[in-house]
């Protein structure tokens, strides 16, 4: 199963677990991952809670829905919690991805190794446009979309991210659906219309913008 968030993208066999919680298990181990490597051994849910300014019983909810290897006046030892997370995460088995739109935005994404840490790797992107199509300066390969279909039954690849022209958004998702993609990241403005069996996720980063601009705004 596929799920997205801002992290990126999550693939799981899911407890019966909300995906409001699952939404906030990144958080959680985000914060693990950056404690320096002298901190304490063992954090307590109140810790976790005072520092993510969320509610300590939200957080020994969410984490007992995970795992059991919270102690009384102990809490949990940090190694132990990161495992225990990373592997309910499904950070640890590695998923291939493909890009389509080698613009700009998709050579970034393209570039970006961060997506590894979260069980990601970005394979190819795709495109139209011969100027960009076996770019040696891109640090993977740029393919014509003709041949994105074989690489992904292949590779059986199943997540999909989408940069292209917003006027094109809906076709291109139609088509790699068809190539067997099963889980769609959209950052274009267009709401794309997909299956029930299909995830789509739209970031949308102008609008986001927007909205920190607006907030802003109304706090000066």
């Amino acid at each position: 199963m596929y799920y997205f968030f801002a992290e990126g993208v999550i693939i799981i066999e899911p407890k019966c677990i909300s995906r409001v919680i699952l939404k906030r298990l990144p958080i959680y181990l985000g914060y693990l991952k950056s404690l320096p490597n002298d901190a304490p051994p063992h954090i307590s849910a109140t810790t976790i809670a005072n520092v993510l300014q969320m509610g300590e019983v939200q957080v020994r909810k969410d984490l007992a829905a995970v795992c059991d290897i919270g102690k009384p006046k102990i809490g949990y030892k940090v190694r132990d919690l990161i495992d225990e997370l990373e592997t309910f995460l499904g950070f640890k088995d590695m998923n291939d991805v493909i890009i389509v739109g080698a613009g700009k935005l998709g050579k970034a994404l393209l570039s970006y190794e961060g997506f590894r840490e979260y069980g990601l790797s970005i394979v190819a992107a795709f495109d139209v446009d011969d100027t960009v199509i076996g770019n040696m300066n891109s640090t993977k390969p740029i393919y014509h979309i003709s041949k994105l279909s074989d690489l992904c039954q292949r590779m059986n690849i199943q997540i999909g991210i989408i940069a292209v022209p917003a006027e094109s958004a809906q076709a291109i998702c139609d088509y790699i659906i068809k190539c067997g993609i099963k889980a769609i990241m959209n950052f274009t403005p267009y709401l794309l219309k997909v299956p029930s069996d299909i995830i789509a996720h739209h970031v949308n980063i102008a609008a986001s913008l927007a909205l920190l601009s607006k907030q802003l705004s109304e706090q000066t």
